[in-house]
């Protein structure tokens, strides 16, 4: 069966989601594009699955070489700069003329969506996260997006058997996330709670925050 690969762009709340997506608690941040989208110039970074390749994106703030994330007093500052002479985390920007792939931008069925599968509390969500086959490269990203009147928060696994099958494994949110990181507190038996700051001795992991639902998320309501 020959199955048609495309892309599936998604638009996130802000900058700092996609300077967090690119940038937070990775050794190598993942490269950016800027580009023209719909009329008006967009910074990306994309997630490649089997058969579609995920295009995170938003609005272009200002003009540079580097997506730059640091963090200053236990917060996290996200900027667009020209040069690495600073203590931070940079991710290149690469400013394209062309389009930055050449799959078709729409599709009537994306072959890779995901199946939704509710978890029952953030602590069973935050340790889905470890991934036992490796343990050194962990993957911690959360993904936040609204849903009915409420939102939701989840994490992207996938099963390799045949083919590749996704999951969003999520939970309800009552209300939209404020906050761009879930404290771990395990090691104090404590329940996970939304954070802006850190401090030593405690696990975060990154929230980035997506603008609507899409239908790539599996959602039918």
């Amino acid at each position: 069966m020959e199955i048609s690969q495309n892309e599936c762009l998604i638009e996130l709340s802000g900058f700092d989601d996609l300077a967090r997506y690119v940038c937070a608690f990775r050794e190598y941040p993942r490269r950016v594009f800027s580009h023209e989208f719909d009329g008006s110039r967009i910074i990306s970074s994309s997630l490649p699955l089997a058969n579609t390749l995920l295009i995170f994106y938003t609005s272009m703030p200002k003009f540079g070489r580097y997506v730059s994330y640091q963090i200053n007093a236990g917060k996290e500052i996200c900027n667009i700069v020209d040069s690495t002479k600073n203590i931070s985390h940079y991710a290149p920007v690469i400013h394209m003329e062309s389009e930055i792939s050449s799959l078709p931008e729409k599709s009537i069925e994306i072959s890779d969506q995901f199946h939704p599968i509710q978890v029952q509390d953030l602590g069973s969500l935050a340790r889905l996260t470890y991934d036992p086959e490796f343990p050194d490269e962990q993957n911690l990203t959360l993904y936040a997006l609204p849903r009915k009147k409420s939102w939701v928060l989840g994490y992207i696994t996938s099963l390799d058997m045949d083919e590749v099958y996704y999951n969003f494994n999520y939970v309800n949110l009552d209300s939209e996330p404020n906050k761009h990181f879930v404290k771990y507190q395990g090691n104090r038996g404590l329940d996970p709670e939304f954070s802006n700051s850190f401090e030593h001795g405690f696990s975060y992991l990154p929230i980035i925050k997506i603008k609507k639902g899409y239908p790539i998320f599996g959602f039918s309501d």
